[in-house]
């Protein structure tokens, strides 16, 4: 990414897609953590273009392979990050647990149709980072004398018709969310008998550090207006 004018003041809009390009890399692996927060301090420490440029220089903008710091980014949130994760090719169409576990978790695609079994054991179903190869998805569940837990972001569209039999198969939320029209339908049938299977909305770490930064920019911003009002009351003294 370049600038014609590198000595140009950038403002407050542009460092705040500097920002969001920097979040879209920490959710998605490009980045450390700790590469993050410094990169995230010295945008909002960057006074001009030339400052900003070297911070996403190596990272594409949201939406779009490489974009300048003055232009606004194409589709960003989760509408194309849904976008991008449905027609993959299935990785897995089911799982089996006998006298132990199993665990699908991380970067995988889940199949159209997946099945999961688990007797004297259990397992855990993560689609909080997963691909899934239709936009239309079952997911079976049926343990005896076991459990199963399915970890589920919430902007997912997620269904859950489950019998428990002297157990248990249902839904909490441990994190608020709106499904989002854009994500999967995700349809959990199956069955619990003298055990259960728990779905639950529930937020990545990587998705719940960019909110906490959102939120730290409107603070900011807020901040920032509070002194710009200030300034203003003591000029025109």
């Amino acid at each position: 990414m370049t600038s014609d004018l590198p000595e140009m003041r950038a403002s407050d809009a542009e460092r705040e897609r500097v920002a969001e390009i920097l979040r879209e890399a920490v959710a998605e692996g490009r980045l450390e953590m700790d590469e993050f927060e410094q990169r995230l301090d010295a945008t909002y420490k960057a006074r001009t273009h030339g400052e900003l440029e070297p911070l996403v220089r190596d990272l594409p903008a949201p939406g779009a392979a490489v974009a300048p710091v003055g232009a606004a980014p194409a589709r960003t949130g989760s509408q194309k990050r849904w976008a991008d994760r449905i027609g993959k090719p299935a990785t897995s169409g089911g799982a089996f647990a006998f006298w132990g576990g199993f665990g699908r978790r991380g970067n995988w695609t889940v199949g159209r149709k997946f099945t999961a079994f688990a007797m004297w054991g259990g397992g855990e179903i993560d689609l909080r980072e997963a691909n899934f190869e239709d936009r239309e998805v079952v997911i079976r569940c049926f343990t005896i004398m076991g459990g199963m837990q399915v970890t589920v972001p919430p902007e997912l569209n997620v269904e859950v018709r489950g019998i428990g039999i002297m157990g248990g198969f249902g839904e909490r939320s441990k994190d608020d969310g709106v499904p989002s029209p854009d994500a999967p339908r995700v349809r959990i049938t199956g069955l619990a008998l003298m055990g259960g299977v728990g779905v639950e909305r529930k937020r990545s770490k990587a998705e719940r550090q960019r909110l906490r930064d959102v939120e730290r920019e409107r603070l900011r911003e807020l901040d920032r207006e509070r002194g710009r009002l200030e300034k203003g009351e003591r000029d025109g003294r």
